[in-house]
């Protein structure tokens, strides 16, 4: 696998958690709101490398601990993800460094 294929799985991976991010965050400000039906996200695999977030409503009412929770999980799966990107980018400056001297 390539270093640019790696920051590119690392960001689709970002993109996702961002998505989930805001699904958790339109459960909570409308956990009042009558009939309201939660979103549910889901990850999956994309043919090229990643993952993508598919967010759907569901039947189930909004649980505040269950958000919380899911909340927590997604900032440290983009906190891996962000590490996992930093490091491309910085072996990606190491190498076109080699490559100028």
């Amino acid at each position: 696998m390539s270093i640019s294929g790696i920051t590119s799985i690392a960001l689709s991976g970002m993109r996702a958690q961002t998505t989930r991010v805001g699904a958790i965050a339109n459960n909570i400000a409308n956990s009042s709101t009558p009939d309201y039906a939660r979103l549910n996200t889901s990850l999956t695999s994309v043919v090229s490398g990643g993952v993508q977030a598919l967010v759907d409503p569901t039947a189930s009412d909004v649980d505040p601990t269950t958000e919380l929770t899911d909340l927590i999980e997604a900032e440290q799966s983009y906190k891996a993800n962000a590490v996992v990107f930093e490091t491309g980018a910085d072996m990606w400056e190491m190498l076109m460094s080699i490559k100028r001297d």
